[in-house]
Order: C-alpha cells, then structure tokens, then sequence
C-alpha cells in the first residue's frame, strides 16, 4: 500500500494540473438538445390538367432532439445508434409563387466517431459520419400562384439519410464518465418525397426535395465503468519525503531522454538512498500502449538505463542498481491499445 501511494504522490509531482480526457473504452449513453435550421427546399405543385408552380423555401428555426447509445473501444474510435427529431416550419416566395408548411422529421442513424484525446486534457474534440432513415412527416403544405392554389394532404414519407458530424466534449472531473458535448451536424435526405393533395383545378401531386438539415446541439454524455480521474497537483508546490522509497519519472512520447524535471527527481532519489539503509535500486521502465509489443519492450529498457545512468552520475555505485523493462504491461492508468498516455511513459526507482 506504501508503494502504491508513493506512485500517486510521485505522479502528482511531475504533472501539471489537468484532469485527463480518457478515450472512452464501453458502453456509453448521450443526449442533447437544441435548433434544427433547414436549408432552402425546393417545392412544386402540378395538377392533372398540368397548372402548376415551383419555389424555393427557407426555413424559420426549429428545436432539434437527439438521444444516443454506443460503444467506444478504447482507442478514440466510437460506433452509435441515435435516435433524433426536428421541427421546423418552412415557407417560400419567388417570382408570384407563395409556399409554405410545416415538416417534422424523426429517426435512426448508425454513427462512427473518432475522439481526439491527446489534444488537450481539457476538452475532447470529435468527428464522425453517418447513415440511416428519416420518416419526414409534412403537414398544412401549400402553394399558391395568381389564380390558382393547392394544399396538400397530411403525409409522412421516409427517406435514406446520411449525416457529418463535428464536436467536441468537456470532461467533468468530479463525475468521471461524465462530459458535456457541443456538436454541429450536417444531415441530408435521399430523393424527392411525394405528396397529394387538392387545388382549385382539381387533384394535384406536390413534391419537395433538397431537404438539408444544419443542426447545433448541446448536451451530456455519460461512459459506464470510466476510471475515476487523478487530479494532478503542480511540482512547484508539493517535494518529496526524504525518506521516500519510491520515485516516478516522466518521459515525452516515443523517448528515452530526461527532461529537466526528471533529473531532478532521479537527484533526489540518489541523494535520499544515502539517508536510508538500502541493498539495491530497482530501476524498472515501461512505455503507453502505442507502438508494438517488442518495440515497447526495448523502449521501456532505453528509459530504464537512461535512468540508472543518471543515478550512477550522481553518485549511486553501479552495482547497487538492478534494471527492467516492462514494455506497455502494468499501465499505472489502464488503457486500449495504440492509446498515447502520459503517466504511463515512466520509470520507477525503488529503495530497497
């Protein structure tokens, strides 16, 4: 337990403060609310004697809902199921020819995300794509021109649809799992949806197409079984015991090299192990589980006897250091594979 403690204590020394976006690795739940805008649809009207009219329609800004279940694999990639609706009324004048109603639309998309987690530790961008069906329902939909004017029978047509995804989540420290998402999602539907309905010059077929969706969303996203977040406290502030057994120093990705910070805690641990009685340094290296297995190994002996060299340097006899590699196995935070974490690339001297 003593060990343990004393690689938290260590941990919270040689990082700044953060709390970490972890990639999500399970199940996952989100929802979020906000404004649907539609961009300009295009409508027409023709009846069977072959009277009709076409336009153009914008639309006035509409609330937009959107749940959503998936499963994230640990490694920033995210596979979903969200289920979503929009609300907007839509209207149209171009050339003489007056159009307007209302559209609602409700459905399923399958979604991949990929979550940028080594960006900041603060806020998680992502991007994603998607396809699904949208039921678009139509209703009070008509056009009129000089003369003549046609309304359209309530309706509720489906469609193929596909959608772009950009976004980003916050992380909130005191609830791990939990996160704020803000998002934009382009959405667009498939075909030319066909309604009937009546006009002054009998039955009349209307039909709407170019129906494109611009949706802004704000909501929270909760990641079941999420490993509680380690607040980190500043170097500057907190020093080691002098009679610590234990240290944990830092390494950039993919290096072997001491920064400036490590020297100055392998110099502590040389300079404390002549205040206790010890018979050996163990001085054992790991690596974050990006990069193979075997190039992980070598890399975590690389840091081991950078390590053992500085201690040596600064008047640790050489036969009293024992070193190991460990590679990418016993993470100090657990992660999926090809997962660039921080306090994972270190190496840990012990007093014995």
């Amino acid at each position: 337990m003593k060990f343990r403690n004393a690689l938290v204590a260590a941990t919270m020394l040689a990082l700044p403060v953060a709390a970490k976006a972890q990639p999500i690795n399970g199940i996952y739940v989100g929802g979020a609310a906000g404004v649907n805008l539609m961009a300009r649809e295009n409508a027409s009207v023709t009846t069977a004697g072959g009277v009709g009219g076409s336009t153009s329609m914008s639309s006035h800004v509409g609330p937009a809902l959107d749940l959503s279940i998936g499963y994230g694999f640990g490694n920033g990639i995210r596979a979903e199921l969200e289920g979503s609706y929009r609300y907007n009324p839509f209207y149209g004048n171009n050339g003489g020819v007056n159009a307007g109603g209302l559209e609602q639309k409700a459905g399923i998309m399958g979604n991949v995300l990929y979550d940028f987690t080594t960006l900041s530790p603060y806020v998680q961008p992502y991007i994603g794509a998607g396809v699904g069906y949208q039921w678009t329902r139509e209703s009070n939909v008509r056009i009129s021109t000089g003369g003549f004017s046609g309304v359209a029978a309530t309706s509720t047509p489906g469609s193929f649809a596909y959608q772009g995804i950009v976004g980003a989540a916050f992380p909130i420290a005191q609830a791990p799992g939990l996160a704020l998402t803000a998002d934009y999602r382009f959405m667009g539907l498939t075909g030319t949806r066909t309604l009937s309905g009546t006009s002054t010059s009998g039955s009349a077929r209307f039909a709407l197409s170019h129906d494109y969706n611009h949706t802004f969303l704000v909501g929270f996203r909760y990641a079941f079984g999420a490993p509680a977040v380690v607040q980190q406290a500043a170097a500057q502030q907190v020093a080691p015991s002098p009679v610590s057994r234990s240290y944990i120093v830092f390494f950039d990705w993919d290096k072997a090299v001491l920064t400036d910070r490590a020297r100055q805690i392998v110099a502590e641990a040389a300079a404390n192990s002549t205040k206790v009685q010890y018979t050996r340094l163990e001085v054992n290296g790991y690596t974050d589980t990006s990069g193979t297995a075997v190039y992980n190994q070598g890399l975590s002996v690389r840091r081991a006897q950078s390590v053992a060299a500085e201690l040596v340097k600064d008047g640790v006899p050489k036969s009293a250091i024992t070193i190991q590699g460990f590679g990418e196995t016993h993470p100090l935070v657990p992660t999926g594979n090809g997962v660039r974490e921080p306090q994972n690339r270190r190496v840990e001297i012990i007093i014995k």
